[in-house]
Parts: structure tokens; sequence; C-alpha cells
């Protein structure tokens, strides 16, 4: 299961959340050194080096000049990742703050060219009015006159202090205009990048989306030519030897091991006359193909019944009796309910519905653990926690009342959970 995933680079978000803490993390890590991973790391960082008009120390190694990185307190070459770090903003946190400032001086530096402009309309019209006026005053007979001078100054400046007002509430209606412009124009370019920004993140996701669904078809196509292309091997084996054998008999038995049809039968009996009667079919032509995971609760029964059944899973030791921690397929809640009252280290084994195989279900002092037991080839093991692998389920059981299950948990399998109910959770499994 393991390898399915490194080599797929993708887990189903509900086996995810089957597995424990510590099993995320070393998923994580395998993926992490994974083929795939390291070359985008060192793509993207010869990217960044040859936009950034640096030297790579690994390219210079015979000069005398080299670099030298910073350590952490691990040993490792310190990195910092921006959003992860303690303390750092989310990254889409960091996305808004920078568009909506962008916007905002865009919006600033348009909204200070309308005031100059503005400025200079204003400026100019009061200007040509108080020359007007000025000439007009002039002009009168009575400024003329030396007794009406000073009266006419006091006009003058009276008219002036006049002009000059109206001026600054000319100036105060032209700037409180101008913001609400700005303000205006900052939300339009809010949005219009915001919209931008979406669009082109829907598009690469719609594209990553494409490639992967596109690289899961080229994987199962070339998976269906190699199965065919080992039966077809298979076949002129079989049949080769079936011939320096000298007896169709053994070659029917053989085609039934594969699971091959009565009709293929009779065709090579045509081609291949038998010497004498034929003998009685060994065993059962076997039709079953697994699902690569559960489907329905019908396919887990049959599963179970004939691939399970004959390796004695459930049962005790050397024994005809169904093991007393064994439970058949109930949820992860119906579990938790049966272990709510006993004490730390009470366990039970579940039949799985996420995979091919069971969940065992393990009472801590505050809180459960659930881990997932993989049963999908010839032996039993924990997904993603002990490599250890077990000839049977029981084998596991009992290995594991020994030996803690996770280091770091310290998690050791002591009084086994029951049934509660009757019938059992388990009769759909042994009818």
């Amino acid at each position: 299961m393991l390898q399915q995933i490194l080599h797929d680079m993708y887990i189903d978000p509900e086996l995810l959340a089957e597995l424990s803490g510590r099993s995320r993390q070393v998923e994580a890590g395998e993926m992490r050194f994974s083929p795939l991973f390291c070359w985008y790391n060192q793509s993207s960082w010869g990217a960044i080096v040859q936009s950034q008009g640096w030297r790579d120390a690994r390219c210079e190694a015979a000069s005398d000049k080299h670099i030298q990185w910073l350590l952490g307190e691990d040993g490792e070459v310190w990195v910092w990742i921006m959003g992860e770090g303690p303390g750092d903003k989310p990254y889409e946190e960091i996305s808004e703050e920078l568009i909506a400032e962008k916007a905002r001086l865009q919006a600033q530096r348009e909204a200070e060219e309308l005031w100059r402009q503005k400025e200079a309309e204003i400026t100019k019209k009061f200007r040509d009015a108080l020359a007007n006026e000025k000439a007009r005053i002039m002009a009168e007979k009575w400024k003329v006159e030396m007794e009406d001078r000073k009266a006419a100054k006091v006009l003058e400046e009276r008219i002036h202090e006049e002009f000059k007002r109206k001026e600054e509430e000319e100036r105060k209606r032209g700037e409180e205009q101008i913001r609400r412009q700005e303000e205006q124009r900052a939300r339009e370019l809010y949005w219009t990048l915001k919209q931008a920004q979406l669009q082109s993140q829907a598009s690469e996701k719609e594209e990553r989306e494409w490639e992967e669904q596109l690289r899961r078809s080229k994987a199962a196509d070339e998976e269906r030519r190699r199965r065919a292309q080992r039966a077809r091997d298979e076949y002129r084996r079989l049949s080769l030897r079936a011939i320096q054998k000298g007896t169709v008999a053994g070659l029917s038995f053989m085609l039934q091991e594969l699971g091959q049809t009565h009709e293929q039968e009779a065709r090579l009996y045509h081609h291949f006359p038998s010497p004498g009667p034929l003998l009685p079919l060994a065993m059962p032509v076997r039709t079953w193909e697994r699902p690569l995971r559960p489907v329905s609760r019908e396919i887990i029964v049959r599963w179970f019944k004939e691939e399970q059944l004959p390796r004695q899973a459930g049962f005790e030791r050397n024994t005809k009796a169904i093991a007393p921690w064994f439970h058949g397929i109930i949820s992860r809640e119906d579990a938790e309910d049966l272990l709510e009252n006993m004490t730390e280290g009470a366990f039970l084994v579940r039949v799985s519905e996420k995979i091919w195989g069971y969940t065992l279900s393990y009472r801590l002092q505050k809180g459960f653990k659930h881990f997932l037991v993989d049963a999908s080839g010839d032996f039993y093991s924990f997904l993603g926690v002990d490599p250890s692998r077990h000839a049977t389920l029981t084998d596991l059981i009992d290995f594991h009342k020994e030996e803690i299950i996770t280091v770091s948990g310290g998690e050791l399998l002591q009084e086994p959970c029951g049934q509660r109910d009757s019938p059992p959770d388990y009769h759909l499994l042994f009818e």
C-alpha cells in the first residue's frame, strides 16, 4: 500500500483520515524524499539561482570561492519557508495584503494626478476672476477721486477676502471629491486584481487535474498491457509443459489454476486429443477479481470468505474458535463505544471499509487510536507504522502483546474487547 502511494504521489483523504498522526508523518517523509520531490526542489533552486544572478556552489567546486550555508540546531541546512515559520502570516493573508496595498498605491497615484489638475483649474479660475474685478474697480470714476481712495481700498480688501473664502471652499470640495474618487478607484482595482488572481489559480488547478488524469490513464493502460503480456507468456509456458508431459489432463489442471474458462479448455482438447478418458476437474474455476479498493459491504464479505477464511483470519491459533478480539464490519464510532468503559491497553480488531485489511482500535488513558492493518498481500502488517510482516492476523496480535506498536506511543495489547450484542457483529462473515 505504501509503495502504491509513493508511486501515485496521491493518497485518498478518507484513507488519510484513518491514519494516526505518526503514520501521516511517515507517509509525508517518504514522499518528501521521493525522486519527483527532489527533482522539483532542484529545478526550483536552479531557476532561482539563474534569475537572481547567483552562483551555485555545487558548480564551482574547483574554484577558490565557495558558499557556506547557514546551519540550524540539527546540523542541517537552515531553510525558511514563507508562511510556515513561527509567527509567519498564512500565505493567503499575505497575498490579500499585497493585492490591497498594490491597489491602494495605484489609486493614490491617480488621485494625486487628478488633484494637481484640479488645483491648477481652481487657481487659474480665481486669479482671472480677481484680475477682472480689479480692472472693473479701477475703471470706476469714483476710484479716481482722492477722497474715495480709502473706501476703495477697504472695498478691494473685502472683495479679496470674499474671493479667498470662496476659493478655500472650492478647494475643500475638490479635495473631498478627489478623495471619494480615490477610494472608489482603489476598490475597483482591488477586485480587478483579485479576479485575475482567482482566474490564474483556477487555470493552474485545471491544468494540474488534467495532467494527473492523463498520467493515471497512461499508467492504467501500461498496467493492462503488462498483465496481458504476462498472461500470454504464462499460457505459452503451460502449453509447452503440457505437450512435454504428453497429457491434456495436466494442462486442464494448470488452466484452472489460472482461472481459464471451460470454452478455452474445450479448444485445447480439440487441438490436443487425449489418449484416454478425461480426469475430473481438480478444483472449481476461480472468477473472483478483487477491485482496487472496497466499494460495498457485499464485496468486503466476499473478500473475507474467499481470501481470509482459508488463512484462518479472526480465529484463535490452531483452533476453530473465533478470537475474542475479532469484530465484523463496524464503524470507528461503534469501536470507540465498545472500548469506552475499558482500561488502557484494551483493543479490538474490526474489518476495514477503507482498505483490504483491518483496523486495530486501541484504548488510551484518554482517547483512542486506530491502526490500519494491510492484508492485501500474503502477509499482515501495520500500514505506515511497523514494517514487521506476519503470516497470520493472530501472529500480528500475539507479537504486539509483548512488543510495543510505536516507540512514541508505547502501545501494548493487553485486554481484548469482545462482543456486546447478539448475534455478534461478525455473523455475516461466517454464514
